[in-house]
């Protein structure tokens, strides 16, 4: 038995009730797993992908070259590109007998990246996801309302066997059909709905159309993930819904949701299960580690992966890395502020769409549904906000939003935007992840 199978232990049939002995280890004990699991996982890569070991050897670097978690840093990063330029299953570690489940990333352009798991891979998935449902507040018994999409997208069913393996019972709602959700919700009364927060709004619009409360609805707890969201938009959530609102995160190159996740009890941002993945954080441009503390660019290597091994894989995401409250051992990452291939540079300026969420909701008589377009008039880039009143907003609040958001904006962030307030209900609405941006510039 190899070193990594030998320090993974699948799960077993009984409910993850309690907290695993992972998430009660100190800094050191946990430092220690991770070298062992890491220095395999580089020998694991090396030795069964080819790719990887073109690019150690590029680098000059083997895998007996990782002493200590620090050496990580010698090792070259892994960027979409490499897993697209390798698809369908170049990137794959092991023979494809082995493969118990495919999934592909859900971006909409390009060629896509396909991820593949063993079966002790969806053991440990299972695993973390468990984890967080209990970080959230999940318990065995409840009724948890999964709709994530389901299919190649790792997001419904990531968290259909996560709630299974806690001991939850699935109502395997996937995507759209919103009036439906609302009933089987009503009807069926889970206690935990696992969405992504921009659907959520949507459903809580659909709430009202059929006449409900949806505070008076059986749910309690709410696990969002999939795109970035706000400290603003969990206030509008929880306080519309009458839930606690905690941030799951994940991406399908490094596993699928339940990478990590927020504590019910703090809600400071979600704790990396870091017994199962080693984040960094590095300078977006330079690519060169930063401490913890500072702001830069995620970066993950899988430690217990056998069909897909990541190592230092780019997620593009900007957090920066605190250290464990509710999960002392753990670190914990701070909200995405955004991502680096979705800033916007407006005139010279970096603008991220949560910025302008976070203003929007900071505007008494405005919906949280926005929409940026982006033109071009002559040389000069325009942003024009379009912004949904809420149903309930004054004629003279209406006429004053513009100005009052437009003014927050350029105060705020710098750059100058055309404000348009447009009626409810015209916006388009997210059944996945939201598009908050249209750019309509020409190239």
């Amino acid at each position: 038995m190899t070193e990594l199978a030998a320090h993974t232990t699948p799960p077993s049939a009984a409910p993850a009730t309690e907290a695993d002995p992972a998430e009660r280890a100190s800094r050191a004990e946990l430092a220690e797993l991770q070298l062992r699991r890491l220095r395999e996982t580089l020998r694991h890569a090396y030795e069964n992908v080819p790719c990887y070991r073109r690019k150690f050897d590029a680098a000059g670097v083997r895998p007996e070259d990782c002493r200590g978690l620090a050496d990580l840093a010698k090792f070259p990063t892994t960027t979409k590109n490499d897993l697209r330029e390798n698809y369908p299953f170049g990137m794959f570690a092991v023979d494809q007998d082995r493969l118990r489940r495919v999934h592909a990333s859900s971006g909409t352009t390009g060629t896509p990246t396909v991820v593949g798991y063993t079966q002790r891979d969806l053991d440990t998935w299972a695993e973390v996801v468990a984890r967080s449902i209990r970080a959230a507040g999940g318990e065995p018994g409840q009724k948890v309302h999964v709709a994530y999409g389901y299919g190649l997208f790792t997001g419904g069913l990531g968290a259909h066997y996560g709630a299974e393996r806690l001991g939850c019972t699935v109502i395997p709602a996937s995507g759209g059909m919103t009036e439906r959700q609302v009933r089987l919700i009503h009807d069926l009364e889970p206690e935990i709905i696992m969405i992504t927060p921009s659907y959520m709004l949507t459903l809580l619009d659909e709430f009202r159309r059929q006449g409900l409360d949806p505070r008076r609805s059986s749910l309690r707890i709410g696990i969002f993930g999939a795109e970035p969201w706000t400290a603003a938009m969990r206030g509008e959530i929880e306080e519309a819904a009458g839930i606690d609102a905690v941030d799951i995160y994940g991406l399908s190159e490094v596993m699928g949701p339940g990478v990590a996740n927020e504590c019910v009890s703090t809600k400071d941002g979600p704790h990396i299960w870091e017994d199962h993945f080693y984040p960094e954080i590095i300078d977006p441009v330079t690519e060169e580690p930063l401490p913890d503390g500072e702001h830069g660019e995620l970066v993950f290597t899988s430690l217990t992966k056998e069909a897909m091994p990541v190592i230092r894989y780019r997620t593009r995401d900007l957090t920066r890395l605190l250290p464990g409250t509710a999960r002392p051992g753990m670190r914990r990452m701070e909200k995405i502020t955004g991502r680096s291939d979705d800033m916007i540079i407006l005139r010279g300026v970096n603008v991220f769409p949560s910025q302008i969420e976070e203003l929007v909701l900071r505007q008494p008589g405005l919906s949280p549904h926005f929409q940026l377009r982006l033109t071009r008039e002559g040389r000069l880039d325009e942003m024009r906000v379009l912004v949904e009143a809420d149903e309930t907003t004054t004629a003279a609040r209406r006429a004053e939003a513009p100005e009052a958001l437009a003014t927050a904006i350029k105060d705020a962030v710098g750059v100058s935007a055309g404000v348009e307030i447009v009626e409810p209900d015209t916006l388009p609405r997210s059944v996945g992840k939201l598009r908050r941006t249209v750019d309509l510039r020409e190239d």
